[in-house]
């Protein structure tokens, strides 16, 4: 949004109004067989979160897919919940602009990290992560 098509009643512009509209919603994992599947496929480690992607077969589902844990290790039940209401923040308002259709994605929460680093910190990385895993870049340092 250019300044000359800011609001001109004098407030800040909203996410709605600076981001291009979205015609799909995420859809949440909630199945142990997708989980699994999920761990098998490739992965970028973050310092935050670890990020799995899985490509699924044609006609499994439509869309784009998200889950979301946490282990006890992350902490007791409420460092856990906030760990998963900062991931699914994070998936939120990134996959419907930077994911891809027929993906299931999954992120998994840190011991200590995800619920304490600051969350544009976890937003960078989890852009870089999915640059990661879509093969726009390379996760370690060029030879």
């Amino acid at each position: 949004m250019t300044p000359s098509e800011a609001p001109m009643d004098g407030r800040c512009a909203t996410p709605e109004e600076t981001l291009p509209a979205v015609s799909f919603r995420l859809e949440t994992l909630k199945n142990r067989p997708d989980f699994q599947r999920a761990s098998r496929a490739p992965r970028a480690a973050m310092p935050g979160f670890i990020l799995q992607m899985r490509r699924r077969a044609d006609g499994e589902a439509e869309g784009i897919r998200v889950g979301f844990t946490c282990s006890k290790k992350v902490g007791n039940a409420v460092a856990r919940n906030r760990a998963k209401r900062r991931l699914r923040e994070l998936a939120r308002l990134t996959l419907p602009h930077q994911g891809r259709d027929g993906m299931d994605y999954v992120l998994v929460g840190r011991s200590g990290a995800t619920a304490s680093l600051p969350f544009n910190t976890l937003q960078s990385d989890f852009v870089k992560a999915l640059g990661i895993l879509h093969g726009k870049q390379r996760s370690g340092p060029q030879k």
